[in-house]
């Protein structure tokens, strides 16, 4: 199975955007401080997952 580079670090954002915004919710407010951990922590995975290429298939 092939994954693009983009569709991975998309997964790889939302699965850290998701990470960020439960820890964020625990009391119902979202500060303006857990909205700019949240905001960098999809930009930041985005960034990190589109820079790790992917693993070379073993496929001739």
């Amino acid at each position: 199975m092939r994954i693009s580079r983009i569709a991975k670090s998309l997964v790889g954002g939302l699965a850290a955007g998701a990470t960020a915004a439960v820890t964020a919710v625990q009391d119902n407010i979202v500060t303006t401080g857990e909205g700019v951990t949240i905001a960098l922590a999809i930009l930041g995975a985005w960034g990190i997952v589109y820079a790790v290429p992917n693993k070379p298939s073993s496929e001739v």
